[in-house]
């Protein structure tokens, strides 16, 4: 049987950049910069724990999730919660962290690491779109036309709007 769970190229090079801006920013440079850009970086690595961590209870509650499987099992498409803001949370988690440690660390190294990881985090958020397709069909097709795929201030605003009346376009 085919596994669900595929690992591809650029998640590994993502991963290992980050893991590189970490042990860089931490353990070699010791985080040296301006206070203001640290508060925003720590904002932004807290933004990324969320959207790192909600998935796993909102996939394991509304995904179909069969029991003792994990949450990356899913068998319905969820679109609500933070997955009615955008697609793919947890890819975006791993731009934040990315992002985060450049405000952290403010070190020309880790800036190129960011970019790199952010690259490829974006490119593997396509083939987890290509992904989705394959699983789901003409609903996951509707749900990228619908949800953001990385764009935390679009989907905010899309949502904002949907739910006002003033912006509805229903009759």
């Amino acid at each position: 049987m085919k596994s669900s769970l595929r690992v591809h190229g650029p998640i590994v090079v993502a991963s290992v950049a980050i893991v590189a801006q970490y042990v860089l920013a931490f353990f070699v440079f010791g985080l040296p910069g301006t206070a203001v850009m640290h508060w925003i970086g720590w904002g932004i690595w807290l933004l990324s724990v969320y959207l790192g961590i909600a998935p796993i209870f909102i996939l394991g509650r509304r995904g179909g999730v069969a029991a003792g499987k994990s949450y990356v099992h899913t068998t319905r498409l969820v679109d609500t919660n933070i997955y009615g803001v955008v697609r793919h949370p947890q890819y975006l988690a791993g731009i934040c962290l990315g992002l985060a440690m450049m405000f952290l660390a403010q070190h020309w190294l880790i800036a190129l690491l960011g970019i790199v990881s952010i690259t490829m985090l974006a490119l593997d958020a396509k083939e987890a779109d290509r992904q989705g397709i394959e699983k789901f069909g003409t609903e996951y097709q509707r749900y990228t036309e619908r949800v953001p795929q990385l764009n935390l201030i679009l989907g905010v605003w899309r949502r904002i709007r949907d739910r006002n009346p003033k912006y509805r376009k229903d009759p």
